[in-house]
């Protein structure tokens, strides 16, 4: 079996990493393609084998295409596999069929039955389990960098504009470095903005350290909490049964500790460091909901999906909708117009 992973931003890799495992225990062949002038080529290996354009990609002729975006190239040979880059995080077109996918693997029983219930059937939906998440069960070789004798706080905002925290956090994460005696560890978003990356940056110190990375799996791990707004990261790592801090998430719920002002930051994070066994038990009944896996096989589970799929000759799925101006625009970002 041959996959082509579709690749536009760096947090992919964490999501196919896995995959890519799995393909290659049960002797398939792996081949990627990044767009050139993507913020993730940087973070490509020596020796993965990178198709360098479309033709390339023709030339390859994958049995699957695996994307955790939210777009596929339709001309792409083989079945389109979406494979997501995050939980539901309450942000808008989470649960969207574009009639591109072929196949969405979802990660628990939310995801599957928001997906489930917008169907058209041009597509399956199969509850695999998350990819991302098959490293979380296992130590991290690399979770030792970032493990402290202090309390670990992991920052990791979203970019959206709207929703972010960047800016209304950063004095008080600022006055907490001096203030606290813990250890802080900033991931930003792979699109957040240069002038973002520079103040947090202007923060490093023996207590801050900046980290840019494809992997986030070792700072899950050794974070005891995370401070986020409105992204998926805090789904992934409450699947830890840690306690997660908000601020101002578009959609609180009980399990999270949300707050709306920026000045009770160090308050919160100091009720979330004492671990209180009510939110645990709140934060257990969530993640049942939204990965009850914790086998770490996934990946596998997306494999055995993908060969069904590709052995029942798709014939059970209605046909796809014209979908002629959102294929124009993948055309034109790619820069190839033929039909």
């Amino acid at each position: 079996m041959r996959y082509l992973f579709f690749v536009t931003l760096s947090y992919s890799f964490s999501v196919l990493r896995p995959i890519e495992q799995a393909i290659k225990r049960r002797g398939g062949t792996v081949a990627w393609f990044i767009p050139n002038g993507s913020e993730a080529e940087s973070y490509i290996l020596p020796t993965d084998t990178r198709l360098d354009d479309i033709a390339q990609v023709m030339q390859f002729s994958a049995d699957a295409t695996l994307v955790p975006g939210n777009f596929v190239p339709d001309f792409f040979p083989g079945v389109k596999v979406q494979v997501f880059h995050g939980f539901d995080s309450g942000k808008k077109g989470k649960f969207s069929i574009r009639g591109l996918f072929d196949l969405y693997c979802t990660q628990g029983p939310n995801m599957t039955h928001g997906f489930n219930a917008i169907n058209d059937g041009t597509c399956d939906i199969v509850e695999t389990g998350w990819s991302k998440l098959d490293p979380l069960f296992s130590p991290h070789p690399d979770v030792k960098l970032y493990q402290s004798d202090k309390p670990v706080i992991l920052y990791a905002p979203t970019f959206s504009p709207k929703l972010t925290s960047t800016e209304a956090l950063f004095p008080f994460i600022k006055k907490l470095i001096t203030s606290k005696d813990w250890q802080w560890i900033v991931k930003l978003h792979p699109k957040a903005t240069s002038e973002e990356i520079a103040m947090y940056k202007s923060l490093s110190s023996e207590k801050l350290r900046f980290v840019e990375t494809g992997d986030i799996i070792p700072l899950l791990q050794a974070a005891d909490v995370v401070l986020s707004d409105t992204s998926s990261i805090i789904s992934e790592f409450a699947i830890q049964e840690k306690i997660v801090v908000a601020f101002k998430n578009r959609r609180p719920q009980e399990w999270m500790l949300n707050f709306d002002d920026a000045s009770e930051l160090g308050d919160v994070l100091e009720k979330a460091l004492g671990r209180s066994d009510d939110l645990l038990d709140k934060i257990r009944n969530y993640c049942e909901s939204i990965h009850p896996y914790k086998d770490g096989l996934s990946s596998e589970r997306v494999l055995n999906a993908i060969e069904a799929l590709i052995a029942s000759e798709l014939k059970h799925l209605k046909k796809k909708p014209l979908n002629l101006i959102r294929k124009l625009k993948i055309r034109k970002k790619l820069k190839y117009y033929r039909w």
